[in-house]
């Protein structure tokens, strides 16, 4: 059984913790790194033999369609991560769908892959926008990672969504959601990648990923190319909290991960479905309205 190896392809600037502080607009006034990091990226994941998911904005595959090309040449997952990296829960569904097609659309035109997988931004999908779960089917995605099952952030999560990989069933269809994962004991969350793979001790999350197989699931760890950069530019003005998140343990995440690597075998979304055990179940199949 392989673990899900994934990345949201977005540059330090565009992540939702900023939003109040970098505008949309003013995106192309900041210095892109997304592509050097990246390759980074692919780099280490060559070194490895190591395939995995890259879940990449629309916006970065528009401007680096010869960025999209090399993932998908080194035979990584190409995956929709939205394109203006906007939280779910902050659109309408015509604007949601907007942002679905126009992801597709920059994928396709950069590489001709019509993808079939979606990360939302954040995790944004939560109780009050599961209604785009529907849209997602709607626009051909069969395979989601957007849904959080956990509790107490600020930006994300539902604390009652299953942890297992199961189907839901949609009016356009059915969509596969593979939570990301977390090792819960209480309420004490251990989530596996981002910001927790740099603050928490990497034995802290090998022993997450290892508790997480021991349920019989695939365990999918995520992370981001800024991540992987720490001496992108600083932002000023930014909350403590902010902060904290976004340059905690920069210098120690490509060490960290190489080691990862050595120690846990990893795959792309699709080969970890097709090694885990999963099985339709009818008590694991949410249903979800139409929008």
């Amino acid at each position: 059984m392989l673990n899900a190896l994934t990345v949201d392809v977005e540059d330090y600037f565009q992540v939702s913790a900023f939003a109040d502080r970098v505008t949309r607009k003013d995106w192309d006034k900041y210095e892109c790194r997304v592509e050097a990091n990246t390759d980074k990226l692919l780099a280490i994941f060559d070194q490895y033999n190591v395939r995995g998911t890259f879940f990449v904005l629309g916006w970065v595959a528009e401007r680096y369609p010869a960025l999209v090309k090399r993932i998908a040449h080194a035979g990584h997952e190409l995956a929709s991560h939205g394109y203006w990296h906007q939280l779910v829960y902050d659109l309408t569904p015509a604007t949601f769908a907007k942002d679905i097609a126009d992801s597709k659309d920059a994928i396709a035109d950069a590489c001709g892959i019509e993808v079939t997988a979606y990360r939302a931004p954040s995790f944004s999908i939560v109780e009050e926008s599961l209604w785009a779960l529907d849209i997602l089917a709607e626009n051909d995605i069969r395979i989601d990672s957007s849904i959080f099952p956990i509790g107490g952030h600020d930006r994300y999560g539902l604390a009652d969504a299953p942890k297992e990989i199961h189907d839901i069933e949609t009016p356009h269809g059915t969509i596969r959601e593979f939570p990301p994962s977390a090792w819960s004991r209480g309420r004490i969350h251990v989530p596996i990648g981002g910001g927790y793979f740099r603050l928490f001790p990497l034995p802290l999350t090998l022993k997450a990923i290892q508790k997480v197989r021991e349920h019989g699931r695939p365990a999918m760890f995520y992370t981001h190319p800024w991540e992987f950069d720490p001496d992108q530019p600083k932002l000023s003005g930014l909350k403590p909290s902010t902060r904290f998140r976004h340059y905690v343990g920069l210098k120690r995440t490509e060490s960290r991960l190489t080691k990862m690597l050595t120690e846990c075998d990893f795959g792309t979304v699709s080969d970890a479905l097709a090694t885990s055990d999963f099985q339709r179940s009818p008590t694991n199949t949410p249903l979800v309205s139409t929008h």
